[in-house]
C-alpha cells in the first residue's frame, strides 16, 4: 500500500490569513516519519473577495483550484494500492477530494468529522463563505456549482456527520431535507462514540466499495485545539480522537482516503492544535501501513 499526501494550501473558502499554511506546517511536521509520497498544490494568487454579503464569495478561484485538485486527486485515486491523504487548508478541499474518491471507486460512503454543520447552500449562507456549503455539496443537496467537474455525489443515505453544533434553523431544515444522518457533539457525549461509530459504519458501510473519511479540526472543542479560523464551542476533547483513530484503524481496510482540513497555525495556541493534529495522522499513517489492497472477505455490514 502506497501513502501518498497531498498538501492543498487553500483558504479560498473561509477568508481568513493562516488557512492555507495548514497544510504545509504539518507536511513539515511529519517528514520526520512519513517516507512517502508528498504532492504540493498551492492556491493562484488572487484579490479575494471578504464582502460578507456576498454569497457566491470567491466562487469561481474555488471552482478552478477544487478542479485541478480533482484531476490529481483521481489519477493517484484510480490505483487501488494508493491511499490518498489529503490535507486542507480550509474545508472546501474536501469536495474534491470525497469526489474523487466517488468516481475513483463508484458507490462510496462518507463519514465526516466536524465541528461546523457545513450543510449550508448558496441561499442560506450568512457570510458568504463558502467552506460552510462542503458537506451540503459532496452529497448533492444543492449547490451543484461546487462540483461541476464531477456531479455526481456520494449518496446522502450512505453519509454521516458526526460532532457539528450551534445549527442555524436552515441548515437543520437542509439537513433534514437531504436525508443525511448526523450526530450532534451531545450526541456524542450521551451515547459514547464507540455506539455512534458503529452506526455510522453501518451506514457508510452498507452496500459500498469503500469509505472516504473527512476529518475538520473544528470537531474538537478549541479549549483543547484553538488553531482553527472559526472556533465552534461546546465540542469534544482530544480523548474522543484518539478513540476515534482506533476505531478507524480497526476498519482500514475498508477506508480508500482521508481528509484532514481547518487547522490554522497563526491562531494556534502553545501549538496545541498542532500537535494534536500530528498524534491524529500519525495513527492514522501507522494504521495505513497494515492495510491490504484487497477488498475485504468479510464485512461487518
Amino acid at each position: 500500500m502506497n501513502t501518498i499526501i497531498i498538501s492543498a494550501q487553500a483558504d479560498l473558502g473561509i477568508n481568513v490569513d493562516g488557512d492555507q499554511q495548514g497544510s504545509l506546517q504539518l507536511v513539515n511536521d511529519i517528514k520526520g516519519f512519513f517516507d512517502g509520497e508528498i504532492k504540493e498544490l498551492v492556491e493562484p494568487t488572487i484579490i479575494k473577495s471578504r464582502n460578507l454579503s456576498d454569497r457566491r464569495k470567491n466562487e469561481y478561484e474555488i471552482s478552478r483550484y477544487n478542479t485541478t485538485l480533482y484531476e490529481k486527486e483521481l489519477e493517484l485515486k484510480e490505483n487501488k494500492e494508493n491511499f490518498v491523504i489529503t490535507l486542507g487548508g480550509d474545508e472546501t478541499v474536501t469536495i474534491p477530494s470525497a469526489l474523487a474518491s466517488k468516481k475513483a471507486r463508484g458507490e462510496v460512503g462518507l463519514i465526516y468529522f466536524t465541528g461546523a454543520p457545513l450543510f449550508d447552500t448558496f441561499d442560506t449562507t450568512q457570510n458568504g463563505n463558502l467552506k460552510d456549503l462542503t458537506v451540503a455539496a459532496i452529497t448533492g443537496y444543492k449547490n451543484k456549482e461546487l462540483r461541476y467537474y464531477q456531479p455526481e455525489p456520494i449518496l446522502s443515505t450512505r453519509s454521516v456527520v458526526i460532532g457539528i453544533r450551534e445549527l442555524t434553523p436552515s441548515q437543520k431544515e437542509n439537513l433534514k431535507y437531504s436525508g443525511i444522518q448526523y450526530f450532534t457533539a451531545q450526541d456524542v457525549k450521551e451515547q459514547g462514540i464507540e455506539s455512534i461509530m458503529d452506526k455510522a459504519f453501518e451506514i457508510a458501510n452498507t452496500k459500498t466499495k469503500g469509505i472516504h473519511v473527512a476529518f475538520s479540526l473544528s470537531f474538537i472543542d478549541p479549549e483543547y485545539a484553538p488553531g482553527v479560523s472559526e472556533p465552534v464551542f461546546d465540542g469534544l476533547d482530544e480523548s474522543v480522537v484518539t478513540t476515534i483513530n482506533e476505531i478507524l484503524a480497526e476498519h482500514i481496510n475498508e477506508i480508500m482516503s482521508y481528509d484532514f482540513a481547518g487547522f490554522n497555525p497563526l491562531r494556534d495556541v502553545d501549538r496545541k492544535s498542532e500537535q494534536i493534529s500530528v498524534n491524529i495522522l500519525a495513527q492514522l499513517i501507522t494504521a495505513i501501513k497494515l492495510k491490504t489492497t484487497s477488498e475485504p472477505t468479510e464485512r461487518k455490514y
